[in-house]
């Protein structure tokens, strides 16, 4: 059950993911979270160092959805920009959410992957449903109340990802 809660990569930010070895894997569309991983939880402006990097990752041909617990306005006003399709209430770690996003890019399984901030909510659906799972540290700002407490608990599974990758 713990290696539910590890994902595949973890990197510091979204510009360490390299785009030419999720080709090389077979990946065809990535599934974003969005509070936290693209736009800090508390702000409504997207920094324009991660606006050109999702269009430089748009134009090297990747699909695109996001996928969020947050509510209907929060995910439109991201994909308003961004030009992007998302599905918000998703309710991770359920599923539901990442296979409607599946439908909406058109991907199988083994040719997405899903980038996210936090164990408990976007690796864990992302690995209960098999797609390849990439947790990227969350952006500074203010937290909703139950992802400070969610974070308490990722601390232990991080240590434990942290040691697995020095061995």
């Amino acid at each position: 059950m713990l290696t539910k809660l590890y994902p595949k990569q973890y990197v510091a930010s979204l510009f360490q993911i390299e785009l030419d070895q999720l080709k090389r894997l077979g990946i065809k569309a990535i599934l974003f979270d969005i509070d936290n991983t693209l736009i800090p939880w508390d702000r409504q402006q997207l920094d324009p160092a991660i606006e050109a990097w999702f269009r430089e990752l748009c134009a090297q041909g990747f699909k695109v959805c996001f996928v969020s617990n947050n509510n209907e306005s929060r995910v439109s006003a991201l994909s308003n920009i961004l030009q992007v399709p998302g599905v918000h209430k998703a309710r991770k770690p359920l599923r539901a959410g990442l296979r409607k996003a599946l439908s909406i890019v058109g991907t199988r399984v083994h040719e997405t992957a899903m980038v996210g901030d936090q164990v408990f909510t976007d690796v864990l659906a992302g690995n209960r449903l098999g797609v390849y799972t990439i947790l990227v540290t969350p952006l500074a700002g203010k937290e909703f109340l139950g992802t400070k407490i969610n974070r308490q608990l990722e601390k232990l599974v991080l240590r434990r990802i942290k040691r697995s990758q020095l061995q």
